[in-house]
């Protein structure tokens, strides 16, 4: 799977993993991860440890809901999305709204392949990063401050 093979990428590059600590993309992306011997840290949105998948490393329940998505977005260096939903397409607005550089892969059903190579409103000049694989973020992603 994709999101898998992702981790174990970020892990091998030295990347912590940040996600919403739950199930599926957020589950394989910290399992590629978990695997490969990174860590992994699950932004949960209940109060309970339980709630987390089981290859996060790190937990944090945060009893927040969906507001949880804010914290996720301030603790990375940069946001990747897969596909998503509406919960991911708050991460993405975070992501933009504290001018995290964003990364998508839109070849995945889902606001990533909305909003590639977008920008969401005119207050910022950049625009969300389209990547095709995942060796193309890796080396995006070690341009960055902080990586």
């Amino acid at each position: 799977m994709f999101a898998e093979k992702l981790g174990t990428e970020l892990a091998m590059s030295g990347y912590i993993v940040v996600t919403g600590g739950r199930g599926g993309i957020m589950e394989a992306v910290c399992k590629g991860s978990y695997n490969a011997g990174g860590i992994t840290v699950g932004i949960l949105p209940t109060s309970s440890f339980e709630a987390a998948n089981q290859y996060c490393t790190v937990i944090i329940p945060t009893g927040l809901g969906h507001a949880r998505n804010i914290i996720t977005a301030l603790s990375c260096i940069a946001i990747v999305s897969i596909g998503g939903g509406a919960g991911t397409l708050s991460e993405i607005c975070f992501g933009w709204i504290y001018q995290k550089p964003i990364f998508v892969f839109d070849q995945f059903d889902g606001w990533s392949e909305k909003v590639a190579e977008r920008q969401l409103d005119n207050k910022y000049p950049t625009k969300i990063e389209r990547c095709s694989t995942i060796e193309e973020l890796i080396i995006k992603l070690k341009s960055l401050p902080y990586s």
